[in-house]
């Protein structure tokens, strides 16, 4: 008997759930639990929002308080057929305090080339229906028609881009008047631009959250701008160095404005230029002696390479060589010859002994107390001996020179080291530098004194000499002069010049003197305390290309930033960063053609041009 099964009615059969489904639907609900426990720390927790954020936020129709802080935003709503470059600084430079934000939305070139085709043709039927009926011509049409087809030349050209650019300004105040008059305000200063603005209406909320730090545009309004007057609406603003009188500097690489400057509108007049071997700085110097001569300004310099010669014999002015050999001589023991002015001759005395006795340590190196006090009473003595005393007449007195010191020091006791180490600088090898009256005339407006040829033990005496006999003549005559000594670092290697020379800068403001500090060991000159200080007092300062090994002391220094520290290591010659008190801006120098053949430092030019004289001589010769 076959067998049946046996049916007990219809059943529901269930399938059998997945272990790895359970174990899934366990971790999600694990996950939630997580989640809720974070949530509920956190809302237990004290967050850097919670301590900044306001204690009440009140939004009305057109503006919002935060706590007692009012805020508004303004929008442009459109600009006028030309913009200028930097026309939101009248607004950046305010001194309010306000939020700016700068959205760019990209427009792809086919969409506008579209359209703008779509204009032009309505442009031109417009124009042609005119001159059919006689009427007269509209030039706002024909100005927008040339607008519109040169911008379509741009953007197919890839020239220029298409943007929608929204421009939103957030203003803070204290007190709800104010904040309508300072509205007010903001939209004066658009409206003279030709600038058309609007403040939030029923959206202050959304104003205020799109010039926060976010990134967020609530507001969405733009208008259509291509490349160029959006580059001209960025908020860099530099400084402008540009005034009614002075010479020109250069051009300002951030706005391509004049640098124009008259140093002795200053505090001071005193200048420094670093920069490494061919960056440009003795062209930069040369190119203000130049453009100074022609302002009226008298020009010494001390010219350590004979780079300036050419310049000198281009102008007429005097150039004097010193060293050994030469004819020229100018005496350490020279006094200034006051004019018009209460200085009594006894301090005059004073002055001349004490810098007369820095010299003198310079060339003996190290002395001792006793030797010191010798050559004091020593060089008292040597004045007396020429009749220099505080009753003299300095206009009429003979200075003495270095044999008359030693004559003195070989009768006095306990002198002999000084008289051996002296009679070097007068009957030995050195005895035609120090040893003769001043024979130099300095009459003429530029004046150049050479010491290339000079040793390089000597040179530090040599400059210390010069500068002065160059501070005897200031003292004499007060009159607007520069004094620009090259390679100052020389004088940097000794305690007594270094002395002298911040001493120089620091008083020369009352004599109408500017000084004019030059040299590329900026390490060297830097690490005299007296280097730092004479950076102090220099109202204008110059930094073209650094070396990597000086470019972090001159961060430190001028308190460069990053930017402006790679800039100076980077730049090409005759570019650089130019101070002028608190202002500062990237300079580019800029000299004519006749300019740039006079104080081109150069060698293949130099060359060119020395060939190029002697050819015209030759023919002026023959003919």
């Amino acid at each position: 008997m076959p067998f049946k099964p046996v049916s007990f009615g219809k059943q529901k059969r269930t399938k059998p759930t997945s272990p790895s489904k359970d174990s899934q639907k366990t971790q999600v609900q694990e996950e939630m639990v997580t989640l809720e426990e974070e949530r509920t720390y956190r809302e237990g927790t004290v967050a850097i929002r919670d301590l900044l954020s306001p204690s009440a936020l009140n939004v009305e129709s057109s503006f919002l308080q935060l706590g007692t802080t009012f805020l508004r935003t303004i929008f442009v709503v459109s600009y006028p057929r030309y913009i200028s470059v930097g026309w939101s600084a009248p607004i950046l430079n305010l001194n309010l305090t306000m939020d700016v934000s700068m959205f760019f939305y990209p427009v792809s070139a086919t969409i506008i080339l579209k359209q703008l085709k779509k204009k032009v043709g309505a442009l031109q039927a417009q124009l042609s229906a005119d001159a059919e009926k006689g009427a007269p011509r509209d030039p706002l049409r024909e100005t927008a028609l040339r607008d519109i087809e040169q911008l379509r030349d741009d953007l197919t050209q890839g020239i220029e881009h298409f943007f929608q650019f929204g421009f939103y300004v957030t203003l803070y105040s204290n007190d709800k008047e104010e904040l309508e008059k300072i509205t007010e305000d903001i939209h004066n200063i658009f409206g003279s631009k030709l600038i058309h603005s609007k403040h939030v209406l029923y959206q202050a909320e959304q104003g205020f959250n799109s010039t926060a730090p976010l990134g967020i545009d609530e507001l969405v309004i733009s208008f259509n701008m291509n490349s160029s007057p959006i580059a001209a609406s960025f908020p860099f603003i530099s400084s402008e160095l540009s005034s009614d009188d002075g010479i020109l500097y250069g051009i300002n690489k951030h706005n391509n404005s004049l640098i124009l400057f008259d140093r002795f509108s200053l505090q001071n007049a005193n200048m420094v230029v670093f920069a490494t071997s061919g960056a440009g700085k003795s062209y930069a110097v040369k190119l203000e002696i130049l453009r100074s001569l022609m302002m009226g300004v008298d020009v010494i310099v001390i010219d350590p390479e004979m780079e300036y010669s050419h310049l000198s014999e281009a102008v007429g002015g005097t150039y004097i060589n010193i060293s050994l050999a030469s004819e020229s001589k100018v005496n350490p023991f020279d006094l200034p010859r006051p004019v018009g002015q209460q200085i009594s001759t006894e301090d005059v005395i004073r002055s001349a002994v004490i810098t007369a006795k820095g010299l003198l340590r310079i060339m003996f190196g190290k002395i001792t107390a006793a030797e010191d006090s010798i050559l004091d009473r020593a060089l008292i003595e040597t004045y007396a001996k020429k009749d220099i005393t505080a009753s003299s007449d300095l206009a009429t007195v003979e200075s003495p020179i270095m044999q008359d010191l030693l004559d003195v020091l070989e009768g006095m006791e306990g002198a002999e080291t000084l008289v051996v180490k002296l009679r070097k600088y007068t009957e030995g090898t050195f005895a035609g530098l120090f040893n003769s009256p001043t024979n130099v005339n300095t009459s003429n407006q530029l004046v150049i004194f050479s010491v290339r040829d000079l040793e390089d033990e000597l040179r530090p005496m040599a400059i210390y000499t010069l500068v002065n006999y160059i501070w005897n003549i200031v003292r004499s005559e007060r009159k607007k002069r520069l004094l620009m000594i090259d390679e100052a670092w020389w004088l940097m290697m000794h305690e007594d010049s270094a002395k002298f020379m911040y001493a120089l800068v620091k008083r020369c403001r009352k004599y109408y003197l500017g000084v004019t500090t030059i040299t590329q060991d900026v390490n060297d000159f830097l690490r005299s305390p007296y280097g730092q200080a004479i950076v102090n007092n220099s109202a204008l300062q110059l930094l073209l290309r650094q070396s990597p090994s000086a470019v972090d002391t001159i961060q430190k220094t001028f308190m460069l930033t990053e930017g402006e520290k790679y800039l100076l290591l980077d730049s090409p010659v005759g570019q650089g960063i130019f101070f002028a008190g608190n202002k500062r801006a990237a300079i580019q120098i800029v000299a004519s053609y006749t300019e740039d053949q006079l104080v081109t430092s150069n060698p293949q030019q130099l060359i060119e041009i020395e060939r190029a004289k002697k050819e015209f001589e030759e023919q002026m010769k023959e003919g």
